[in-house]
């Protein structure tokens, strides 16, 4: 499905009724990563299931240069007006937990509850900037495959290289479908993305933070701290996964995201 949105047309799912849930998808992928907690937690019929791609990915447009995560929570909003939802508990995984923790500072009162995977509150180091515009340029001078054989093995671990090559195959066909144009606007959004670890102690909804504990990228230490700083935090750590937890390891973060919704949200 597809909807105008903010001046571009934005490709989503949108399945099941109950509480809202909408997944935020990792950088450089799209909604199509979601697509085993889509069906895991669609069996239950208690949840209404949402994902979208961000401009430039997946089936999205791409009007821009700069991709802020401002812009991105903007469009998650937009979506939410759209589909008639008035709040929603948010599911992002790395650069979705970028926009998610956008989201909360521009519209606290739309979320339920947040599930931040993978990802890191505070902002990027002068070095990380310089690597950010890096891959940029990367996209746009050799392109989406360059990308993804530069990104895949800080993504995925070693055993899942190893012997696993099905979820490489399924990392690359997911990095394929987005934009040069996509892949270097969000990029350059993310290395402006605020610090949000002033916000963690203000969060006044249930959290479960969840972290590969392979993950090189967003460690798990990192996590632990601050996990600790949000007061109504749980924290669940993904055994033999690295950054792409739900694709490395997708029956243990089902089971996690299914046990903190099913105990800590509020149904319907």
């Amino acid at each position: 499905m597809k909807a105008r949105l903010n001046g571009v047309q934005i490709a989503y799912d949108d399945h099941g009724a109950g509480l809202p849930v909408l997944f935020l998808h990792a950088f450089p992928l799209n909604r199509r990563m979601w697509q085993g907690e889509m069906e895991g937690l669609l069996r239950e019929g208690r949840y209404r299931l949402v994902a979208l791609d961000w401009r430039g990915f997946g089936e999205s447009e791409i009007d821009r240069e700069i991709l802020t995560m401002e812009t991105l929570a903007d469009d998650v909003a937009a979506l939410m007006d759209w589909l008639g939802m008035e709040g929603a508990v948010l599911c992002g995984l790395s650069m979705g937990g970028y926009v998610a923790f956008a989201f909360l500072r521009k519209y606290p009162q739309r979320v339920r509850g947040l599930i931040l995977a993978d990802t890191r509150p505070e902002p990027d180091s002068e070095e990380g900037k310089a690597n950010r515009e890096q891959l940029a340029r990367l996209a746009e001078t050799q392109g989406v495959e360059a990308v993804a054989d530069l990104q895949i093995p800080r993504l995925l671990s070693e055993e899942t290289l190893r012997q696993r090559p099905e979820v490489e195959a399924q990392v690359r066909r997911l990095i394929a479908a987005a934009t040069p144009r996509g892949i270097a606007a969000a990029s350059r959004g993310m290395a402006q993305r605020a610090d949000a670890r002033g916000l963690l102690p203000t969060i006044r909804c249930p959290v479960l933070v969840v972290v590969g504990e392979l993950d090189q990228l967003s460690p798990p230490s990192l996590a632990q701290e601050y996990a600790a700083r949000i007061p109504q935090a749980q924290l669940q750590v993904i055994p033999r996964a690295a950054h792409l937890s739900n694709l490395e390891q997708p029956q243990a973060f089902i089971d996690a995201i299914g046990a903190f919704l099913r105990s800590s949200i509020p149904a319907l």
